[in-house]
């Protein structure tokens, strides 16, 4: 039960990340030692486990798939989704500079570990590190596309997104708002769901069949490429997460276009040099905060790693 709740958390942890656009779920998941575990089960959705599932062997096909903690994680995940995007919209319209402070600090302080993973710098895992930070760049200075309410196009959503979603340091929610969908399907649709559920499940049925599809497909292929190129991966992955930072840096005024029930859209950033007063400081104590738990994280789970004399 004490695993079940841990992994609960570290799935809210996730799920509260996904909401918010440039912070990624993948990143929450690498830090808390739960990201290789999550691959490799949903990866074992294959042949064998719908064998088991469909001939009543319902252990076996428990453990197969590890069902316990993908139950955790994604009961997790959808429990912050549903809870926690109503706490960060306050938190994001009354206190911005201080919850990305926090955001920013968490990840800053996760780039160090999560690199440190690595087997071997050489020029191969930098190479790869300066490929994952420019690819994040470009995505974070990126131009969002229009809002599309297509079927086809939706289950697109799905893929790329959940995709993002689970790779460290690409923001599954800033993709959406790339493609022009992050508020119909994360805040409309959501949101619809306690109001007229039928047209929030209308919006939402395509997008999880992509992000099925997405999921299953992608998980297979990033694991035979952490098993193969572990450095490499890992490498790529710190260079993600590094990119992703302009995005979720404090100090920004955000760039809007107006939608059409009057309400507006965030399509972009404009950065700036903090000013030094109280509140540069209570965001740095803020920022500190953040980090402090990753360091904090990480000493815990290096403690409980090492075997008992």
């Amino acid at each position: 039960m004490k695993d079940f709740i841990y992994n609960f958390l570290k799935g809210m942890g996730m799920g509260a990340a996904n909401v918010i656009p440039g912070v990624s779920g993948g990143t929450i998941a690498l830090i808390t030692g739960i990201f290789e575990r999550l691959i490799n089960s949903i990866k074992s959705f294959n042949l064998t486990a719908l064998k088991l599932f469909f001939t009543g062997k319902w252990k076996a096909f428990a453990e197969h798939v590890d069902l316990k903690f993908l139950v955790a994680v994604f009961l997790g995940i959808a429990a912050a989704i549903l809870s926690v995007a109503k706490l960060f919209k306050f938190l994001f319209e009354n206190y911005p500079v201080y919850i990305w402070a926090f955001f920013f600090g968490l990840i800053i302080a996760s780039i160090y570990y999560v690199g440190r993973t690595v087997n071997k710098w050489n020029l191969g895992s930098i190479l790869f590190f300066t490929i994952g930070t420019g690819i994040a760049l470009l995505i974070a200075f990126g131009t969002p596309a229009q809002e599309n309410h297509n079927f086809l196009y939706l289950i697109l959503c799905g893929v790329v997104g959940t995709c993002s979603m689970i790779l460290p340091g690409l923001s599954g929610s800033y993709v959406l708002l790339l493609m022009g969908n992050y508020e119909y399907v994360m805040i409309d649709a959501v949101n619809m769901l306690t109001i007229s559920p039928w047209e929030g499940i209308k919006i939402l049925i395509p997008v999880v069949i992509g992000a099925v599809i997405g999921l299953l497909a992608f998980a297979h292929l990033l694991s035979w490429i952490f098993k193969n190129f572990h450095d490499q991966t890992v490498a790529l992955l710190t260079g993600f997460i590094l990119g992703s930072t302009p995005i979720i840096w404090p100090w920004k005024h955000a760039v809007t276009n107006a939608l059409k029930d009057g309400t507006e859209k965030v399509v972009g950033y404009q950065w700036q040099w903090p000013a030094i007063n109280t509140e540069f400081f209570i965001a740095l104590v803020i920022m500190l905060l953040g980090a402090a738990i990753i360091i904090v994280t990480e000493q815990l789970a290096t403690k409980k790693e090492k075997p008992s004399k």
